[in-house]
């Protein structure tokens, strides 16, 4: 490390916001800075971000932390990246860029999922990567596009994730991480390229676009002259490579302490939930849905499933209550919305109605994959208004949880929360009662930048290895354990039973919906 240099840098590239979190070498946060992420969502279930503009974007958070921490450059030990998953991000000649990237949110992929799904070697891809196919992930993106518009793999060089263009940005070099690279490409066991799950993709003939693996906790890169400029960091920083955002924030909140039974659920833009367990105790469900990721830690991996939306819901509720007060003149602002929620919850009765979470164009993806699957609501009379409508939402976050984890196996012993609405206590609530288990809240303001930051103090030295960095930056974060309501536990395991019995039942609505919209379509 240079000398005087006590800070480390993570930056979070999320699909709402890009952050850049200035911490300790003992994890204090001591600065963070931040701008607005923007992508284009297409009528034809595309989901487009420029990758011009993200690396741009990212420079400026960066260059806005060195406004809020005085001296950043020279104080600077290293700096660490994570960004949201799967998407396909395209790098021609000269490291530009192919075309914009397709992100998680892109549905187009949903034909060639449902063909890959079922192929005679999919088993065995799932047994490989422990992961379920999706529309989100780059396997089957780029299998989509080696299908439809083979021309943008044809004069692409490499095909990376978010993270993975921005450490291109700040390093000149093409990588990608054992996270994402197992869990889409490779063996979570080895954490490297597998032959059957390429094959199982159909991508033998575009393997040469798959990136180096690199270990961020094990090797940094310098950071280049023309990046130093852009983002007003010194030339030669040490850069880390995270792994993909999932894991860093769990890492960051506490899924990994050492106790058995812990898990760690992100209730953000999408519901992640997560236990860390080792690579040989992986329960992999015979659906053959949802992720193992690994973690920055030998033969340590989380045990993933997501839902495709979870805060989106709240935000499609609020926005329907924005738009009619809006026709009226009194348009209120989401934050306000926001602040009615707790109360709402206060006045409705608990498990009234059923609402399905399914609110993303793409569908759902855990613990069940349906690229149709919709939101609705169930059991609506003429007495329920929009504070039971409301409740209905957030209990639906409750039962999407419950129902991930069940695929998992048994429920957590714990629940450790991170996200925005973690910080709801009504949302605890409704967690600890629906997975009857006590949640716990880490005071940690920004755990992925944290996690991808704790890779790179490991990877410089700051410590001996992660679970000594765990123990200083992770543990003595974590809040009191809120136990579950014992009125409340009976209630949502009635909910939970009429919750999964209504999805099974709408599978095929869904799918008379999707034909219906596409011969819609055809009309215009």
């Amino acid at each position: 490390m240079m000398s005087g240099a006590d800070i480390i840098i993570g930056v979070d590239a999320g699909t709402s916001v890009i952050k850049a979190v200035a911490f300790t070498l003992s994890g204090e946060q001591i600065g963070s800075a931040s701008v607005r992420n923007r992508y284009e969502m297409g009528r034809d279930g595309s989901a487009t971000q420029s990758l011009a503009r993200t690396w741009e974007d990212c420079a400026a958070a960066i260059r806005g932390l060195g406004e809020a921490v005085d001296n950043l450059a020279n104080r600077t030990a290293a700096i660490a990246l994570t960004g949201q998953g799967d998407g396909t991000w395209l790098v021609g000649k000269d490291n530009r860029p192919a075309g914009d990237a397709w992100i998680w949110l892109d549905a187009r992929a949903a034909p060639t999922v449902g063909k890959l799904a079922a192929g005679p070697h999919e088993r065995q891809r799932f047994e490989a990567t422990g992961t379920g196919l999706n529309t989100c992930q780059q396997g089957t993106q780029m299998a989509h596009m080696d299908a439809t518009c083979p021309d943008l793999l044809d004069r692409s060089e490499v095909a990376l994730h978010c993270k993975d263009w921005l450490f291109l940005n700040l390093t000149g070099v093409r990588a990608t991480d054992p996270s994402e690279a197992s869990f889409t490409f490779g063996n979570f066991r080895d954490r490297r390229y597998s032959d059957i799950v390429i094959s199982a993709l159909g991508l033998e003939g575009r393997r040469h676009l798959l990136p180096e693996i690199v270990d961020g906790s094990k090797q940094t890169f310098p950071l280049t002259a023309n990046a130093a400029r852009q983002t007003g960091l010194a030339e030669g920083t040490p850069v880390s490579l995270g792994y993909v955002d999932m894991v860093m924030t769990a890492l960051g909140s506490g899924v990994h302490t050492g106790e058995r039974g812990v898990a760690c659920s992100t209730v953000g833009s999408t519901g992640v939930h997560m236990r860390a367990v080792r690579s040989g105790d992986v329960h992999l469900n015979a659906e053959g849905t949802g992720y193992v990721i690994c973690l920055p830690a030998d033969d340590l991996v989380t045990q993933v499933q997501t839902n495709m939306a979870s805060t989106l819901n709240i935000d499609w509720a609020l926005s329907v209550a924005e738009d009619l007060l809006g026709e009226m003149g009194q348009r209120p602002t989401h934050a306000d919305l926001v602040s009615r929620i707790d109360g709402w919850m206060e006045r409705s009765v608990p498990g009234a109605l059923v609402y399905h979470p399914y609110i993303s164009e793409a569908g759902e993806r855990g613990p069940f994959v349906d690229a149709d699957a919709r939101a609705s609501f169930v059991g609506l009379n003429a007495n329920h208004r929009f504070p039971d409508m409301i409740r209905a939402v957030v209990e639906g976050l409750g039962m999407a949880a419950r129902d991930c984890y069940q695929a998992m196996g048994e429920m957590p012993s714990e629940l450790r929360l991170t996200g925005g609405a973690a910080r709801s206590a009504a949302l605890r609530r409704v967690l600890a009662a629906a997975l009857d288990t006590p949640v716990r809240i880490s005071s940690r303001e920004e755990a992925g930048a944290a996690g991808c930051a704790m890779m790179a103090a490991v990877a410089i030295g700051a410590y001996s290895n992660m679970d000594a960095c765990i123990a200083e930056w992770v543990t003595p974060l974590l809040g009191p354990a809120e136990a579950s309501d014992p009125a409340l536990v009976p209630v949502y395991d009635t909910l939970y039973t009429s919750y999964r019995n209504a999805r099974e039942a709408l599978a095929p609505v869904w799918g008379d919906l999707a034909a219906a919209r596409v011969a819609q379509g055809e009309k215009q």
